[in-house]
């Protein structure tokens, strides 16, 4: 058992299970307090046993489903009122495999609100807590379909998109005001979610998957490192470099007064 740090408390969406699991695990090993929040309550209990008496941290269970109303209303309270939070991992979402004509339209809403809604309203909630203290951490989980849409559904590519560009918009937002920001975007990871999305992840080729707890250690190793974006499984973080160079080469050229001469009217 571990003597208690004073880094404050992190609190983890889709903590009960996989990523989030094995970020609770290491966050705990790191000297954080932790409030964990998932729908399954009697894997959240045992989690926190587990954590408590390994690590020696204080570890706070919350059963709530952020795929409602309610459930995000909840969370977004805790955000708001307690004090000892200095880190939020957005973890929780889910995704499908299913092209878009195939897909039953209310799962897609369903999915919209956990991967996009939910996920907003915590950072939003947080994150005037963080500025007036002038300092915490939010890491929100998006995926590699948010830079290759072209692989799974196409509503979970998008969703997983708008992560990436909400991070990188708080990052310019609040970098200056003390707040950390980083967007990890896993590639496919051995985890429930292909069970849920409704492809095994046995029917994956085995060179392609990584386990979930290499995935957060080398996304923990990138938030040490400072990185804003994290791809855990990208060789070369100059291929990144080079893709956002090339992004923010297109700005001064995005808005003018007359369209481009190439799409002048004959």
């Amino acid at each position: 058992m571990t003597n208690k740090s004073s880094k404050g408390t992190a609190l983890i969406t889709g903590a009960s299970s996989g990523i989030g699991a094995v970020y609770a695990d290491r966050l705990a090993g790191r000297g954080y307090d932790l409030i964990l929040v998932a729908r399954n309550r009697e894997r959240l209990d045992s989690l926190a046993a587990r954590l408590s008496m390994e690590t020696g941290q204080t570890i706070e269970v919350v059963a709530a489903d952020l795929g409602n109303g309610e459930g995000i209303a909840r969370v977004e309270e805790i955000l708001r009122t307690d004090a000892s939070i200095t880190m939020l991992v957005n973890n929780a979402g889910v995704g499908a495999t299913a092209p878009l004509l195939q897909s039953d339209p209310a799962k897609m809403d369903a999915m919209i609100t956990l991967n996009v809604v939910a996920l907003s309203r915590l950072a939003k909630a947080v994150g005037p807590k963080f500025v007036e203290r002038g300092a915490g951490t939010i890491i929100n989980i998006s995926s590699i379909a948010a830079i290759s849409p072209e692989i799974l559904n196409g509503v979970y590519g998008g969703t997983k998109a708008f992560v990436l560009t909400f991070s990188q918009s708080l990052h310019h937002e609040l970098a200056d005001k003390g707040v950390r920001i980083q967007v990890v975007l896993p590639g496919a990871t051995s985890t429930e979610f292909w069970d849920i999305a409704g492809v095994p992840v046995s029917n994956l080729p085995e060179s392609i998957v990584m386990s979930a707890a290499d995935m957060v250690d080398a996304a923990l190793a990138g938030l040490d490192q400072g990185e804003l974006v994290t791809i855990p499984a990208l060789p070369d973080v100059a291929d990144w470099n080079t893709f956002e160079t090339a992004r923010q080469a297109l700005g001064p050229n995005l808005s003018h007064r007359q369209p481009a001469e190439r799409l002048s009217r004959l």
